[in-house]
């Protein structure tokens, strides 16, 4: 930003800055069109149905047509709400989903920001998106959304401590908070990924490094609500959960903050241990693939793991999920902190 400044002086310097976060909102949102379409026809397939099919060809325009009709739905505040919270609620989930993307880099220099705690950030910014749906589910004055809201924040609360030891294992290796250094750190092929710490050979740390890869995975399911994970807006149980009195743009800003969200942490496995917008192999043809396409193609496949995952696997009950995320994923990624940080102080050397 400030070589947009310098380079630009301030006025223009801050027209391009803002003008480089524009483009890079507009890409994000058509993306999300196109992910969000992948997802209802993946659980179609699964289900043996064709899934959106009537708007445009192979329904591509089936995400813009949903967003104009929930743009031009009336507005409805139910009378007990406190419309202020009510209506903030949603903008506070939507605006930190958008946030939390300025440190993602797409490519070497592509990137808002280049945050040293890159990181850091990233943590901060996910712990504050449970305040949009704590606000939503208490603004609504209703039981059903108080309940979802609850579950909403224990659960992302008690995943965020995993997700935050699992990232540490990958900071112990790079010796950065820098997310642009972890990936430069996972160049020359496939093997040096952290998921198969080839660097720390011939010590065998994809011994940890692997299952350390399953529990960010799913911890990020938990982290963003979605199924077997998806308590909060338990359909059985709880109608819609934190958005059952939500309608029209408010119930849109909702959705698109979710997704963002999801998009989000399929580019932090990505980044974290599939070595970015590295390419899998060190040599032509692969290298003359421009690196934000293979960016972009590990987060598609996430994506679609995410979607599989949803068609595939029944909601777990709300005991089981706190067991999982305080008996079994603390302590296992506890663990792997203690013999990765062993391995840079005793082995690496």
């Amino acid at each position: 930003m400030s070589g947009f400044v310098e380079q630009f002086g301030p006025f223009w310097g801050t027209m391009a800055v803002l003008g480089q976060i524009l483009g890079f909102m507009i890409v994000l949102l058509l993306s999300l069109a196109f992910l969000l379409l992948m997802d209802r026809k993946v659980w179609a397939a699964v289900q043996m149905r064709k899934g959106p099919n009537t708007v445009g060809a192979f329904g591509l325009l089936q995400s813009f047509a949903d967003f104009l009709k929930f743009v031009f739905k009336e507005i409805v505040v139910p009378a007990g709400a406190d419309r202020t919270l009510f209506l903030l609620a949603p903008l506070i989930t939507f605006i930190l989903a958008f946030i939390g993307w300025a440190v993602i880099p797409a490519a070497p220099g592509w990137g808002i920001a280049d945050l040293h705690v890159g990181v850091l950030y990233l943590l901060a910014i996910s712990s504050l998106g449970v305040y949009g749906i704590i606000i939503g589910g208490w603004a609504s004055n209703s039981k059903y959304p108080f309940m979802g809201a609850l579950r909403s924040a224990a659960q992302m609360v008690s995943y965020e401590v995993s997700i935050g030891f699992v990232i540490v294992t990958v900071l112990l290796f790079a010796g950065s908070m820098n997310l642009s250094v972890i990936v430069e750190q996972q160049a020359g092929g496939f093997w040096n990924w952290n998921i198969l710490a080839g660097h720390a050979f011939p010590w065998p740390m994809f011994l940890v490094m692997i299952p350390m890869a399953g529990v960010f995975f799913i911890s990020a399911l938990a982290e963003t609500n979605r199924p077997p994970f998806d308590l909060p807006e338990a359909e059985s149980e709880l109608v819609a959960g934190y958005q059952v009195e939500y309608s029209s743009t408010p119930y849109l800003l909702f959705m698109i903050g979710e997704y963002l969200n999801i998009v989000l942490m399929c580019a932090m496995t990505a980044i974290l241990f599939f070595g970015g917008w590295q390419a899998p192999f060190d040599f032509a043809p692969f290298t003359w693939v421009p690196p934000v396409f293979w960016f972009a193609i590990k987060v598609v496949f996430f994506f679609f793991m995410f979607a599989m995952v949803k068609a595939l696997v029944p909601r777990y009950r709300y005991d089981q999920l706190m067991r999982l995320g305080w008996k079994i994923f603390l302590p296992t990624s506890l663990g792997a902190v203690a013999i990765v940080g062993a391995y840079i102080t005793y082995g690496a050397s």
